[in-house]
């Protein structure tokens, strides 16, 4: 009999002028907001600048909360190719803060983190932020959205039981599908 499920999960928007975050624990079906939040870097002015904040900011979150695990959304497709690239290397150092603390990480798509939280992969950012709101029953709106954002994407991982980009091939099988749903037999 599987044990009940007891962890913490840090999930990430990343971004160049404001990084979005948050942290849930889940404890066995129930879901517990720790914490939300945004990495400021618009005052900076270089990029090397913006990477070293938030090596420096995650790293604290990661002592700070102890997550048992990162979720982190997925560069989209865009049209200018410099503002990709540095969205790129935001997320690059997450990813390498999240490695350099041994924390496992994974990878989710935008339109999947909102058809997670909504039901709509179309879903606006205040229409997630609303949802996040009810589901986890916190007051106040943040100013930034980029902090629930964060929040959908640990949701989403929860959601999805770990299974996120790098993880697809490993569960697409209809023999994984059985596996993992034993109750959806008949």
């Amino acid at each position: 009999m599987p044990t009940s499920v007891d962890k913490v999960i840090l999930g990430v928007d990343p971004g160049t002028t404001v990084m979005g975050y948050g942290i849930i624990h889940v404890q066995g079906k129930q879901l517990k907001m720790i914490n939300f939040g945004v990495i400021q870097l618009q005052k900076l002015s270089s990029h090397p600048d913006k990477l070293k904040r938030i090596y420096d900011r995650m790293d604290g979150l990661i002592k700070e909360f102890k997550p048992d695990e990162m979720a982190i959304e997925a560069p989209f497709f865009g049209k200018n190719v410099q503002s990709m690239l540095k969205l790129g290397r935001a997320q690059g150092v997450a990813i390498a803060t999240a490695l350099a603390n041994n924390l496992p990480f994974e990878e989710y798509s935008p339109r999947r983190i909102k058809q997670s939280i909504t039901g709509s992969g179309a879903a606006s950012k205040e229409q997630v932020a609303g949802m996040l709101q009810k589901m986890l029953q916190f007051g106040e709106m943040p100013k930034y959205l980029d902090a629930t954002d964060g929040l959908a994407v640990a949701v989403c991982h929860h959601y999805s039981k770990g299974v996120g980009e790098h993880n697809k091939s490993k569960s697409s099988s209809w023999s994984s599908f059985v596996k993992n749903n034993p109750n959806r037999k008949k």
